[in-house]
């Protein structure tokens, strides 16, 4: 009589082994992400007064980034998924360099160039931290690194770009050039860098908990907004309301991310912490725009940025412990499209405005920021008890 066979266990395909200098060098692209976000914020003064944009369309076209970026998240996201992370990543960072040179264009006096350019620079900025975060995560093994070169991208690109514009001929061009030289020299670095994807498409893990994605909605994507409306408020509702140089914007727009980069580099465990530093930030603001100071705009920037920065931390972290690997771009996708949400801040506050005095409406947004923290710690402890 034969003994049955008993088939061998499925082996799944090994991931590639984790290489800080692989997730460093790739991570390049992020900083240009973040650099071409910035660096139309840091010059919304000049075009105001430059090219005698009106205040709403400057703040239309501020928004319009996320117009574009948001559908590109959730497209390029599956894409990296099904496709792989490295030809999306270098595609959208192609894209992104010429969002800029639009940008460019736009600024020797075809001004409706503005338009496709800041929208451009929105999709391939989408695209990119869409695929660039998990490819990135999966060379270095660190949720984190992304969002780090980011925030670095945020602080050097609007300082760049406004210290140009303020001494430099030609300022609406010349400010967008060291952009266009970092996207050709990250893309020569991420080139160089291997695919993680096609190596664990048949990987499955273990989710976080027996609801993976209803906690994804409840712990991430609920408090994802505020990721970025804190450093918006700082950066462009502050400078809007108080001053037209160059200088305060640009100094604003690395104070912000730049604190935020440092309150970035631990992992944080509670989306508190980011949310109640938030809500002092948008109370310091709300003193700043009813007095006109400088100084206290700045404080309120670096706290904004702080909260910005913790809550970053918190997201991408939650992020990558809830989601299946083999839709990680997926994911990740979903929680840069919550957070981008958040960047249309100023303008619903340049509308809301027209009602109600700026320090109100900040007051309401610190108020709003600080129920949002109470009511993010409530169903949380609901998930741990146990099931009958």
């Amino acid at each position: 009589m034969t003994r049955p066979v008993t088939p061998a266990p499925a082996v799944p395909v090994p991931a590639p082994a984790k290489d800080p200098v692989h997730g460093g060098r790739a991570a390049w692209i992020m900083l240009a992400s973040g650099w071409s976000a910035n660096q139309f914020s840091a010059l919304l003064g000049a075009y105001r007064s430059n090219l005698g944009l009106t205040e709403s369309t400057v703040t239309g076209l501020f928004a319009l980034y996320v117009v574009g970026l948001i559908p590109a998240l959730l497209v390029a996201g599956p894409m990296a998924d099904r496709r792989g992370r490295r030809p999306v990543a270098l595609a959208a960072l192609a894209l992104n360099v010429l969002s800029t040179l639009l940008l460019m264009a736009g600024g020797l006096g075809a001004t409706w160039l503005l338009l496709p350019g800041r929208f451009l620079t929105g999709v391939s900025a989408g695209a990119l931290l869409a695929a660039g975060s998990a490819w990135i995560k999966e060379l270095s093994g660190s949720p984190r690194r992304s969002g780090l070169f980011v925030s670095a991208g945020f602080a050097t690109g609007g300082l760049g770009a406004a210290l140009i514009a303020q001494w430099a001929p030609w300022p609406m061009v010349t400010a967008y050039v060291p952009h266009v030289v970092l996207g050709v020299v990250a893309g020569a670095l991420a080139a160089r860098e291997p695919e993680t994807q096609a190596g664990r498409r048949d990987v499955r893990r273990a989710p976080d908990g027996p609801h993976p994605t209803r906690a994804f909605r409840r712990e991430v994507l609920t408090v994802a907004p505020w990721i970025f409306a804190a450093p918006t408020i700082g950066f462009v509702t502050l400078p809007g309301s108080l001053h037209e140089g160059l200088i305060l914007t640009g100094v604003a727009t690395a104070v912000v991310p730049g604190i935020g980069l440092l309150t970035a580099r631990r992992a944080v465990a509670s989306v508190a912490p980011g949310l109640v530093t938030i809500a002092v930030g948008a109370a310091v603001a709300a003193a700043a725009a009813g007095t006109g100071s400088e100084a206290v705009a700045l404080v309120a920037a670096a706290i904004l940025g702080a909260g910005y920065g913790l809550t970053l931390t918190y997201g991408l972290t939650r992020t990558v412990a809830l989601a299946p690997a083999h839709q990680l771009a997926g994911w990740t996708a979903k929680f840069w499209t919550a957070a981008y949400v958040g960047m249309f801040t100023p303008y619903v506050i340049t509308l809301v405005s027209r009602a109600a005095p700026v320090p109100a409406v900040l007051v309401a947004v610190a108020v709003l920021a600080a129920l949002t923290s109470w009511q993010a710690s409530r169903p949380r402890r609901r998930t741990t008890r146990p099931r009958r």
